[in-house]
């Protein structure tokens, strides 16, 4: 067991306002030090209702997950007191914050370095994840493990790294391919690798990937891509 001084939390949000606050609030804060959202270029009140539910708030205008990922990393990396674990979630509500014990549960108890939130074993609510998300995550897991022997069965944005480890990996994905990116680097570094199952629902708002044509193309292209591009 590790004794772990800080445990970061990072949320990308875009046009998130009626959900963001919810998913601060039910953080649980015994656990974690600081939680922070990156408003990735919001036109609402995003950044206002975080900031009144207690986040750190930080702004990035580069449209993009992986951009907003990468604020959020930066702004840890330059902290005098930096994280022992980094946890990443969604802003949407559809993940259960008050999981993030059970996220964080194996880095703290098995030394793993890396934790994925895997729906596919927790209770998913009907009508949470579109058709295209549910075969998108089949077929990137088995040429994950296919191409590099490492078996996932998610690519849940609901995951817990140890933050030396993160910084290690150097992300480099701006947009669609940021979680697959992670895994494939867990893999070609070896790290220890943990699926813990978590509940999901359906969120609130619409997607602004798997919601609309255009968005679901590019992040099956990206992801894919990202993945032939590290073999």
């Amino acid at each position: 067991m590790i004794k772990v001084k800080v445990v970061g939390v990072i949320i990308p949000a875009y046009n998130e306002e009626n959900a963001v606050g919810m998913v601060i609030d039910e953080i649980p804060k015994h656990i974690v030090t600081e939680i922070v959202v990156v408003n990735n270029n919001s036109t609402d009140g995003t950044a206002a209702v975080a900031s009144q539910h207690g986040a750190t708030v930080l702004h990035e205008k580069r449209q993009g997950y992986g951009w907003a990922c990468l604020k959020g990393i930066e702004y840890f990396r330059n902290k005098d007191q930096k994280p022992d674990i980094i946890v990443f979630m969604d802003a949407d509500h559809s993940d259960f914050p008050a999981e993030l014990s059970l996220v964080v549960q194996p880095i703290l108890e098995q030394n793993a370095d890396l934790v994925i939130g895997t729906r596919n074993t927790g209770t998913s609510e009907k009508g949470s994840m579109t058709p295209q998300q549910i075969f998108g995550n089949w077929l990137s897991t088995k040429l994950i493990r296919l191409f590099y022997n490492v078996k996932f069965t998610d690519l849940g944005p609901f995951r817990a790294i140890k933050f030396d480890q993160l910084l290690a990996m150097k992300m480099q994905d701006k947009t669609y391919g940021w979680t697959v990116e992670m895994q494939i680097k867990a893999a070609k570094m070896n790290l220890h690798c943990v699926e813990v199952p978590v509940n999901y629902r359906q969120r609130i708002g619409v997607s602004k990937v798997s919601g609309t044509l255009k968005g679901t193309i590019g992040a099956g292209v990206k992801i894919i891509s990202t993945i032939l591009k590290y073999r």
